[in-house]
């Protein structure tokens, strides 16, 4: 894996290295996710970006942490409108997930599925579950911002089974065994 040098030094004599970005990607595909897509509505209607870099952060209050590439036009859909929707792939959703990830026309993209707005954000039709969020903060590291979003609704399905991105590929869940 390629590294750079970073003038820190660990101990005397020693520096410490860190890894170039597509030996990241290649390290991180090992970390199984589930996937979502972010959607808010801005100046120019409903956006929306395929995301897997999410969690939550805080229950009292509730609180979640997304993350944005900087260029997204979801983002700035986000802050225009000051909320967004988390809403959780199924598994049955991973042509949702691909229409998301394109960097297509955000109204091509809407036209190809089925959403109603809810609480004034886009929400994906056939999700596990959905956030919806007000923006509460933001903090810009690399190439990404990470948004902070104080959780106002939501909804679930808990008869579905989540979509999963684990080293590249789309992966399925296993039923459950009950002993």
């Amino acid at each position: 894996m390629a590294t750079r040098q970073v003038e820190q030094a660990v101990d005397p004599g020693q520096t410490l290295t860190r890894l170039d970005g597509d030996a990241f990607r290649q390290l991180m595909a090992f970390w199984a996710t589930g996937v979502s897509v972010l959607t808010a509505c801005g100046d120019d209607g409903p956006a929306g970006a395929t995301a897997n870099a999410l969690t939550s952060l805080s229950l009292a209050p509730p609180l979640a942490l997304v993350c944005f590439d900087l260029s997204s036009r979801t983002l700035k859909a986000v802050r225009e409108s000051e909320r967004f929707c988390i809403n959780m792939l199924g598994s049955h959703q991973e042509e949702v997930s691909r229409i998301f990830a394109s960097k297509r026309n955000p109204s091509g993209k809407f036209a190809e599925i089925e959403y109603r707005v809810e609480d004034g954000v886009p929400v994906i039709k056939g999700c596990l579950a959905h956030l919806v969020c007000s923006l509460d903060s933001e903090l810009r590291r690399g190439d990404h911002v990470v948004v902070i979003g104080d959780v106002l609704t939501g909804t679930t399905d808990s008869n579905g089974r989540p979509l999963i991105f684990y080293r590249g590929q789309y992966q399925a869940v296993r039923e459950p065994t009950h002993t």
